[in-house]
């Protein structure tokens, strides 16, 4: 299956480059770009992109709005978004897991992990850089505006059978489904049937909102630094 791109950027030059990237992967390709929020929003319910490579900083409509959007939308429920951006700070990255996004990222990664990265929250899997410690994830999850899929999270959890649970908690460490199914010497696909059982009855969106409940139920706690 060819993973479908749309590039969000203000920048041309900077579009133009992912796109001579991307188009040389046999499994990828680019569908559409847009230079502003706006643009990014219209083009992806116009083209119906697996992954949205989108900017912050953008004039109008920023990349965190637009973000918001694209994930609020029904119709765009197969859409996933990545953040991409040189500005890789805790309150960007809050808002960007708020919004929604399933992956962050700063713009100084090297082509091989952000094509990585593209396959990866094309499959459903969460993003951070290292930059975006799971520290931080940590306190935008302690603050308030929980998203509904949130509430009542103790009668959610109960309704995890043991494993599901266990495939949740290592999710939430930033494992892969392949690095889980070696821990747990089961298969892949064994991996990934446990966490869409829990997203499905846990009405998370996707895998990037189900590390959240995670750590906002308190199955799974940041670990934090020495003082």
């Amino acid at each position: 299956m060819t993973i479908r791109v749309l590039l969000a950027d203000d920048q041309a030059l900077l579009r133009g480059a992912f796109r001579v990237l991307i188009d040389t992967e046999d499994d990828m390709e680019v569908v559409a770009e847009a230079s502003d929020g706006r643009e990014a929003l219209d083009r992806a319910r116009a083209t119906r992109p697996d992954v949205v490579l989108m900017d912050v900083r953008m004039p109008g409509t920023d990349g965190l709005s637009a973000t918001a959007a694209i994930c609020g939308d029904p119709e765009l429920a197969d859409t996933r978004v990545l953040i991409l951006t040189t500005f890789e700070t805790d309150e960007y990255v809050a808002q960007a897991l708020r919004a929604g996004a399933a992956g962050f990222l700063g713009k100084d990664v090297q082509p091989p992990e952000l094509l990585s990265a593209l396959r990866r929250v094309a499959a459903g899997d969460p993003l951070l850089s290292t930059a975006a410690t799971r520290s931080v994830i940590d306190s935008f999850l302690a603050q308030p505006e929980p998203a509904p899929a949130q509430a009542a999270l103790p009668e959610r959890l109960a309704s995890l059978t043991a494993r599901e649970r266990e495939v949740m908690a290592m999710a939430a460490t930033g494992l892969s489904n392949e690095e889980i199914a070696a821990l747990m010497y089961v298969s892949p696909f064994t991996v990934r049937t446990h966490v869409h059982r829990a997203m499905s009855k846990l009405d998370a969106r996707d895998r990037a909102q189900l590390v959240a409940i995670a750590y906002q139920s308190g199955l799974v706690r940041a670990p934090r630094p020495p003082e």
